[in-house]
């Protein structure tokens, strides 16, 4: 499914159909990230960790999920 999205995001000739793959993309990245954090935070990772695998700050890590996974 991703590699399609990544066809269809790159090849489109319409910016209209483009950007709805872009769109499809970041709504599964979304997700996936979501699904690893959790999984990270139930394996007992901190939270200076799992940001330091998504390359972003402990506090924005923490602003995004820490209510649901705290």
């Amino acid at each position: 499914m991703s590699e399609e999205l990544m066809t269809a995001a790159a090849g489109a000739s319409e910016p209209a159909e483009g950007l709805r793959a872009v769109r499809a993309l970041r709504a599964l990245a979304d997700r996936l990230e979501t699904l690893h954090v959790q999984r990270a935070r139930e394996l007992g990772w901190s939270w200076q960790q799992v940001a330091a695998a998504l390359d972003v700050s402990r506090q924005a890590v923490h602003k995004k999920y820490g209510k649901r996974f705290g």
